[in-house]
């Protein structure tokens, strides 16, 4: 793997997108900024990698866009050492982005051959993120409570076990919704049975399955 200057310089074009599209933070630009997202893409489909588009990867699913994993980020409101559990590794774009910006990540991915080939390419970059394969609907109860949790998929609801392992004053985003289209939620644990949501836009994810293979 190989990262070039003008891969460097087309993801400095990328983050200056992303600024005009109201992205603000500016952790979550420089992790931009600094992870080839073209490691995480299929080769077939490395032109595409710094276009600010979602992509396919294996087991029919998608790697985000761009700006789709700024917000999300940028909702999670990052600071160094949190423990965030994120349901959904994918391609592993996101978690590294998470991990770059100082966080300890625990992702979860139930499509085993997503989740051994982010496996070996944390290993290949030397990325620490702790990774298992299984059902995201049950978080993971092991390294409960975390400060944030991150759910990369769409939900009809959020799962009540995972706002159960979200820990007082901690952050949950996912988006939520019916297939198609989903809105942007921001979830703060006030208390063991208060909740605070906000909503933040329209996107559109594939589906929160149940049930690992």
């Amino acid at each position: 793997m190989t990262d070039t200057y003008r891969t460097k310089g087309l993801r400095k074009h990328l983050v200056e997108d992303l600024k005009n599209k109201g992205i603000k933070d500016t952790n979550v630009l420089d992790a931009i900024g600094n992870i080839p997202r073209h490691y995480f893409v299929p080769s077939s489909l490395f032109e595409h990698a710094y276009m600010d588009t979602p992509l396919p990867i294996a087991c029919n699913q998608t790697i985000s866009q761009p700006y789709t994993v700024a917000r999300q980020s940028e909702l999670l409101e990052i600071k160094k050492q949190l423990r965030i559990l994120e349901i959904g590794t994918g391609s592993g774009y996101q978690a590294a982005i998470l991990r770059y910006m100082g966080a300890f990540v625990y992702s979860i991915e139930r499509q085993r051959d997503l989740y051994e080939h982010a496996k070996e390419l944390f290993h290949t970059l030397s990325i620490s993120i702790a990774s298992k394969h299984g059902d995201g609907y049950n978080g993971w109860s092991e390294f409960a409570p975390f400060d944030r949790i991150l759910v990369t998929c769409g939900a009809i609801e959020i799962p009540q076990i995972l706002l159960i392992q979200l820990k007082i004053n901690g952050i949950l985003v996912a988006p939520v919704g019916e297939p198609g289209q989903q809105i942007m939620t921001k979830t703060i644990r006030l208390s063991d049975t208060d909740f605070e949501t906000t909503t933040h836009g329209s996107f559109r994810f594939v589906p929160m399955l149940k049930n690992a293979e």
